[in-house]
């Protein structure tokens, strides 16, 4: 294409026309108020935003102009619009099943790929590229490189894969093979890709922050960091980086094997309304709503829900599902709206009944989580975590016996008061110390420290049958053997100063036969944040809601 001179462009203005160009000052003005942003609303954009935007557009333009003069133009550029036009006109390789594809090709055949990913990172160096393709937790290495010889790579392919703005997707076409050396800084070592084509499929703006800042370890002070607002207001983007990819990967397994046990104990699944008449649980953390003109709530718990099941004659039931509570709670293990695992199952006998199941659901879980190691690997490459400990059968320590040994450290406590958070936490290194185990069920806690609805133990009426269970030395589950006697169950209403009329369905719910029965709730955020030792369970709520943030979306 024939360049046009500073002259032969400025050729065609008349004199008049030159004089009405603004001067340098005006012009330098005009762009710093496109800067800082017109009052058409637009947002401000930052300096690196504007320079990534003018090497962007600067690129394309380049790049469309090599392309034309380029014999290899058909193996590079910006796909048409993807419209189903096609049905598999392209054989695709998942980047996890990259090294067992290579593994499986035949001597002296080549394992030619297309793949589709993120442009994590781009790299030019002389006449050579290197593209780091990211697809969920993986990423991998692919090298382009301009042979005279071969001809399958040219300099506008060079140009034009490094113009390209990261996060874009792309699909790489290419021959995969073992690598001389292990690739640093990928999580596929052992296999590269040796590039002969990159198609875009979707370009990327500017983004919010570095990928790469945002894949940082929280100690690493060596580059730039991203903090948590930044994070969760640009939660779509956050939630790319191969860490909070396996987060979720880990939270998906959590619910799964939640399931999976319960239906193997031949628990029916039920699902419960979240809209409610009252509170589920008393007291005044509730979110208030109008109900086709009369006063409702969102759901607390479904724990009414659930022991009307057993009233019914379900048998053992379970629930996974969202939960309300309207608590402003700024701490790091608390949401207004999280999931819950619950179950509730008939006892034949003892509450004990409950803590077997309690100790083997844990156990499933945990055996099963262990077998995520890709996942592990890449959560503990940035938040650096101790694998969890845990014994089987798992540890019980009565209400007490915790007590005992808090008081044994200099603590002083009421054996017959709650345990403080920061109570939780010291018992939980001290059981840690002494039984080597991060998981624990402490039970029979005193009635002071329980709901109404919690059956006293027989043999001493300050105590009740109850249990909260810890992982790391924080509570995940509070429950219980409920009363199902209806007559107890008013008394004990009364006791704690209820009003009864409020609570008459509930109590009456008991009143034609129901099974003894208890049961007990777990958030699945917490659970998986404990597991991973997270320092927040904002890093395990997909979306967080907590009392600042309702968006997004």
């Amino acid at each position: 294409m024939e360049k046009l001179s500073i002259s032969d462009e400025a050729g065609g203005e008349s004199k008049q026309q030159q004089q009405q160009q603004p001067s340098k000052k005006q012009q330098k003005k005009k762009n710093k108020q496109q800067q800082q942003g017109n009052e058409d609303g637009k947002p401000k954009l930052s300096r690196a935003e504007i320079k990534a935007q003018r090497l962007a557009a600067r690129g394309a333009k380049g790049g469309q102009q090599q392309q034309q003069e380029d014999p290899l133009a058909h193996k590079y550029g910006d796909m048409k619009l993807v419209q189903s036009q096609t049905l598999n006109a392209y054989e695709f390789t998942e980047l996890s099943a990259l090294e067992e594809k290579v593994k499986g090709t035949g001597d002296g055949e080549v394992c030619q790929v297309r793949m589709r990913g993120r442009l994590h990172a781009v790299r030019g160096k002389g006449k050579s590229a290197f593209v780091v393709l990211r697809s969920g937790t993986e990423t991998l290495q692919c090298v382009f490189f301009v042979d005279k010889e071969s001809k399958v790579v040219s300099k506008g392919m060079i140009k034009y894969v490094t113009g390209l703005s990261k996060e874009s997707i792309v699909d790489v076409e290419g021959v995969a093979v073992v690598a001389d050396k292990p690739v640093d800084g990928c999580s596929i070592k052992g296999v590269e890709i040796q590039g002969t084509g990159l198609f875009c499929v979707s370009r990327a703006a500017p983004l919010p922050f570095d990928i790469a800042d945002a894949c940082r370890r929280e100690d690493d002070t060596t580059g730039g960091t991203v903090n948590q607002d930044t994070r969760l207001n640009n939660r779509y983007i956050d939630l790319r980086t191969p860490a909070n990819n396996a987060i979720f990967r880990i939270q998906s397994a959590v619910g799964q094997l939640f399931r999976e046990n319960m239906l193997g104990r031949d628990f029916v699944e039920i699902h419960s309304p979240k809209i409610m008449a009252g509170s589920s649980e008393g007291g005044s953390s509730v979110f208030e709503l109008s109900y086709m003109g009369r006063p409702a709530c969102l759901a607390q718990s479904p724990q009414l829900c659930k022991q009307m099941a057993i009233c019914a004659d379900f048998g053992g039931v379970f629930e996974i599902g969202p939960v309300f509570r309207a608590e402003k709670s700024f701490t790091h293990r608390h949401l207004c709206e999280f999931v819950g695992m619950d179950f509730e199952m008939p006892i034949k006998e003892h509450y004990f009944e409950l803590l077997d199941v309690i100790d083997d659901l844990f156990v499933y879980m945990f055996d099963g989580l262990k077998q995520k190691k890709k996942e592990l690997e890449a959560i503990n490459a940035q938040y650096p975590f101790e694998p969890l400990e845990y014994l089987r059968p798992s540890l019980r320590l009565t209400f007490e016996e915790g007590v005992k040994m808090l008081q044994e450290a200099g603590v002083e406590i009421d054996p017959l008061d709650d345990l403080s958070t920061e109570t939780e936490r010291l018992l939980g290194k001290l059981v840690k110390e002494k039984y080597k185990t991060d998981f624990y069920i402490l039970h029979r806690y005193p009635l002071n420290a329980r709901p109404f609805y919690t059956m006293p133990a027989p043999d001493n009426p300050d105590y009740t049958n109850s249990y909260d269970v810890f992982i790391r030395g924080e509570e995940i589950i509070s429950g219980a053997q409920r009363i199902h006697d209806p007559v107890l169950l008013t008394e004990r209403a009364k006791a704690c100063g209820l009003d009864v009329a409020t609570i008459e369905s509930y109590i009456k719910s008991f009143s034609y036969g129901a099974p003894p029965h208890g049961g007990c709730g777990v958030g699945l955020e917490r659970v998986a944040m404990l597991y991973l030792g997270l320092n927040n369970i904002r890093k395990t709520s997909l979306f967080p809601r907590d009392p600042t943030r309702l968006t997004p979306p």
